[in-house]
């Protein structure tokens, strides 16, 4: 199962790498990383949507947000699941990224272990 991450802030990368190690080296899940919505939306075009179940994106970034991003998907993509991830804990940008199709929010700092959850839900493990 392929998951791409889309955070502007790169130290993204090394924290998800960290965190699902045992799941990588398994071979259960594949990371790609995104540092805009402009790259996510490349990734995707570039033939790797078919194996990205899941996108986990910050909802604030510069140039395109991560509700533009997650609307962008939902209408190319609709299989893909697309959860976002806020440093705001407020109700405002939650009910936002849900009116808009996201699958779950997450607030900053991350809770892996709600994450991993949701992934091992969907692999049934």
């Amino acid at each position: 199962m392929k998951i791409l991450v889309v955070d502007d802030e790169q130290d993204v990368e090394l924290l998800f790498r960290q965190k699902f190690r045992r799941e990588l080296k398994k071979g259960l899940i594949e990371l790609a990383f995104a540092f805009s919505g402009e790259e996510a939306m490349q990734v995707l075009a570039s033939g790797e949507a078919l194996d990205t179940v899941y996108i986990f994106s910050d909802i604030n970034m510069p140039g395109m947000s991560g509700i533009e991003l997650l609307e962008k998907v939902n209408q190319a993509y609709p299989e893909i699941k697309v959860c976002m991830i806020s440093a705001y804990h407020d109700s405002e940008h939650y009910d936002q990224a849900i009116a808009a199709g996201a699958r779950q929010f997450f607030s900053k700092p991350i809770d892996f272990t709600s994450i991993k959850e949701e992934i091992h839900k969907y692999l049934n493990i």
